[in-house]
């Protein structure tokens, strides 16, 4: 019985193909969200103006100190974050999912690009649509996951996007609604379930590859 949620139009891979493909994804949504993580929390230490309260995590990226850090390590995010959609679409073929990773990693790379003293006004364009998009791929990857997998890609996603909700009235004005946590904390509640996610998913394709679950069916 097939454990993949949804094969239709997609020709199912081999077994080999498949848990390689698994393997490289899993590979990449670790690294990603391990450099990150550990990269902004080197950079707030290196920068002694920068207070994690009320500041914004993008403050990194454009004080002399961190500014090439944060900005390269926003980079890398997104790089590995399309490659490794790439490769975990040829396990799920689900065509709207990988647009999903591809838009996420698209608005990574494009904060670090345009940092947020850029005179384009592109960088908060960039910002929101990888703090909606990292999070919408956590909920994405629920539709190809069965079990406890499910039930944590969706609580990571939607936790990340309350949050997002709440950063959008706190900045309107409504500053109240960031509480004892700031607008730091509460940014980081977008940022830091989907990738404390990625890091649990990575995790999980690598083990899937190394298991011996059915061809094409490896991911439920």
């Amino acid at each position: 019985m097939s454990r993949f949620t949804s094969p239709t139009s997609f020709e199912r891979p081999t077994e080999t193909t498949v848990a390689r493909a698994e393997r490289i994804a899993g590979v990449a949504f670790v690294v990603l969200a391990a450099e990150f993580l550990v990269g902004i929390m080197l950079a707030a230490a290196m920068a002694p103006a920068y207070e994690l309260n009320p500041s914004a995590i993008s403050d990194l990226g454009v004080m002399s100190e961190t500014a090439l850090l944060f900005n390269a390590s926003l980079g890398l995010v997104g790089a590995l974050n399309i490659v490794g959609g790439l490769y975990l679409y040829r396990v799920h073929g689900k065509r709207w999912l990988l647009g999903v990773f591809v838009l996420a990693g698209i608005g990574a790379i494009g904060t670090g690009v345009f940092p947020l003293d850029s005179p384009t006004g592109l960088h908060g364009l960039f910002a929101l649509v990888a703090f909606l998009a990292f999070n919408l791929e956590a909920i994405g990857v629920a539709t190809v996951v069965r079990g406890p997998m499910r039930v944590l890609s969706v609580l990571a996603g939607v936790v990340g996007l309350v949050f997002l909700v709440v950063m959008a009235f706190g900045d309107a004005g409504n500053t109240a609604l960031f509480g004892p946590i700031g607008h730091g904390g509460t940014e980081r509640m977008i940022v830091y379930p989907p990738m404390v996610w990625l890091l649990v998913f990575g995790g999980y394709l690598l083990a899937r590859s190394e298991g011996d679950a059915e061809p094409a069916s490896r991911l439920a």
